[in-house]
């Protein structure tokens, strides 16, 4: 049987690489299926990756400490091997896997343990330098773009890896347009006796196809650098606000972002709370104006597919499942939740799985599985006080709301009775719907807040 492949996963759908942490188990160690056999980082979640299948650990090609991204084989595991004596590998048979291990990747080739030496061992001369660590696929690609020669580039990651940030601020230095000029420099020609015929010219390279330049567009952020001034404070970026800002600018490039807005009153939810406050209390339970909005959404999706959907290529994913994701304030940071098919839920489910996800976010404990999958996010500026905002688009989807502060204002509604205008005072909040033009069109977007509207303002007792 083949030795089974232990990828990093996919941690969240806008998450592309993943830190491993802490190696669980060692090679030559059994495992069993679904066991932790190594911790993970994101910028998101730290998690504990589980085995595949059952066997031995028979190969480890990522190093703790060391960043990869999302598929990158990160172990192997052989079914049939039978486990190590010792229960895994000695410091020093370890240690000389690493440098073969980085050959072989460097090489587009796997890493195969080499078999016990048995003859007497034949001088083979000075050993030679151990390559640093692979670049990771992203790296070659922009070292492609680009025209540079890694070997140029001096790499300050694991190993001496050349990352990202390596290969980038390279490129930004000018150094790759200077070693480009001196390969394309043109050299002197000898003298020739007489004048040879022509040769055909040589056909010109086709340019890229559209797929690739924008996929080559979106894929990559390089943000401006700007002086600095007296008293001024400079610290680097951490993972989290990176991989948010990059995310952000490639979400902005992508979708034809437009805003909608709408004004909700919150009066007959404000009943619906009352009449049943007592009862949610008894079950441990507090259902939030955000659930109430949730499930609302959850609702009104079914009836506007295309906001439920993504474009991909040239194509309109339509899906499935309303999996509804609600933005949680980390203080620093942002993570998004998913509350999976939102529309099967009754308002009280909603309510406590917004709040059961909620504080595992906060305390770091959600699953990889409950960051993925969002198919519609629902963001809530308005707990802080924001009046409206105007969020961006999550990549992926074509929508996301914006909840504003719930406040008390004066309002002139038509006295049923009298049938006068008279002003009241009820609890109104400004919506604003960011959707993706190329797929949802302004009426659509009108249509689907006005329906929400509806079904807020209505809210049915027995939801």
């Amino acid at each position: 049987m083949a030795r089974i492949e232990v990828p990093m996963p996919q941690m969240g759908e806008s998450i592309a690489e993943g830190t491993v942490l802490k190696w669980l188990k060692a090679v030559g160690q059994p495992v069993e299926r679904d066991e932790p056999i190594l911790e993970i980082s994101t910028d998101k979640v730290d998690a504990e990756i589980p085995a595949p299948a059952s066997g031995t650990l028979v190969a480890i090609e990522v190093q703790e400490g060391e960043t990869v991204e999302v598929g990158t084989i990160v172990a192997y595991i052989d079914p049939e091997a039978p486990p190590s004596s010792n229960g895994g590998a000695p410091a020093g048979e370890a240690e000389e896997a690493a440098p073969v291990a980085a050959k072989a990747v460097a090489n587009g080739k796997r890493a195969v343990p080499e078999p016990a030496e048995t003859e007497a061992p034949v001088d083979q001369g000075p050993a030679q330098p151990v390559a640093a660590t692979a670049p990771t696929p992203v790296v070659r690609r922009i070292a492609e773009e680009h025209g540079v020669d890694l070997a140029q580039v001096e790499g300050k990651g694991h190993a001496g890896r050349v990352t990202k940030q390596d290969i980038l601020a390279y490129i930004e230095s000018g150094k790759a347009a200077e070693a480009a000029a001196e390969r394309t420099a043109p050299t002197p020609s000898p003298p020739v006796a007489a004048l040879a015929p022509l040769a055909p010219e040589p056909a010109k390279a086709a340019p890229p196809a559209p797929s690739d330049f924008w996929k080559a567009f979106y894929g990559q952020v390089q943000h401006p650098e700007f002086p600095m001034c007296e008293g001024d404070r400079v610290e680097p970026m951490d993972k989290i606000r990176r991989l948010t800002a990059e995310h952000m600018v490639v979400a902005r490039r992508i979708a034809a972002h437009v805003h909608s807005f709408i004004e909700i009153d919150f009066t007959a939810i404000d009943q619906v709370r009352k009449e049943n406050k007592k009862a949610w209390e008894e079950q441990g339970a507090r259902v939030s104006y955000t659930a109430f909005v949730a499930w609302a959404v959850a609702r009104v999706l079914r009836e506007f597919p295309h906001l439920n959907g993504t474009i991909s290529g040239e194509n309109i994913i339509y899906r499935e499942s309303v999996n509804v994701g609600i933005a949680v304030d980390l203080d620093p940071g942002l993570i998004v939740p998913v509350v999976r098919d939102t529309d099967h839920l009754s308002l009280l489910g909603v309510g406590m799985k917004i709040i059961d996800l909620a504080e595992r976010a906060r305390s770091r404990q959600l699953a990889p599985e409950e960051i993925q999958g969002t198919t519609f996010t629902i963001t809530n500026p308005g707990v802080l006080g924001t009046v409206v905002g105007m969020p961006i688009i999550p990549k992926g989807t074509s929508a996301i709301l914006g909840t504003g502060a719930i406040e008390k204002r004066v309002v002139v509604i038509d006295d049923p009775v009298t049938g006068t205008d008279e002003m009241v005072i009820r609890k109104r909040a400004l919506f604003s719907l960011g959707h993706d033009h190329r797929l949802v069109d302004g009426a659509d977007s009108a249509r689907f807040l006005s329906r929400l509207k509806q079904v807020l303002e209505e809210f049915p007792a027995d939801a």
